[in-house]
């Protein structure tokens, strides 16, 4: 009996770590476009909105990989529908939210896997995604197989002191 209870607790922990829960506030939209790897424009009960990947920063679209992490997010959510989870405003006026596919993988966590993102610097409890850009650092992927590769806030700013 005791072998029984164990296993169901292991098969529900698990089942709670791979099956994505959605809550109350989660709702779907289509993606309509991606400007950027991080900045997608969604449709939701005929309304549009561009929203920005929660945690994450990609290249811009000047900078090495700044294409490639736009494609790889066209790949991912382009004309698809999503599941968006935590919308809000952050604190610097922009609309945030994590997005997940269908199968409850979120954009963000595959962006910064195949090395197309940092995690921003701010993020707070924002450890899993770190690790992730760890090891995607230390596997040298994507922007990571560059020498120095530079942040898009550091790449923005120097850009707006040259002009």
């Amino acid at each position: 009996m005791e072998c029984k209870a164990l296993t169901f607790v292991v098969v529900m922990a698990l089942s709670m770590l791979i099956l994505p829960s959605y809550s109350r506030a989660d709702f779907t939209a289509i993606v309509i476009s991606v400007a950027e790897g991080d900045k997608l424009t969604i449709s939701h009960k005929g309304r549009n909105q561009t929203i920005r990947l929660l945690d994450i920063d990609c290249p811009e679209l000047k900078q090495p990989y700044g294409k490639q992490a736009r494609n790889v997010t066209v790949a991912f959510v382009g004309g698809r529908e999503v599941v968006v989870r935590g919308l809000h405003r952050n604190r610097q006026g922009l609309t945030t939210a994590e997005v997940l596919l269908q199968d409850g993988r979120n954009v963000g966590y595959e962006l910064v896997k195949e090395g197309l993102a940092w995690v921003k610097p701010e993020t707070p409890g924002g450890r899993g995604l770190a690790e992730v850009e760890r090891i995607s650092r230390a596997e040298g992927k994507g922007l990571w197989s560059e020498p120095h590769p530079v942040p898009p806030w550091q790449w923005k700013l120097k850009k707006k002191f040259q002009q």
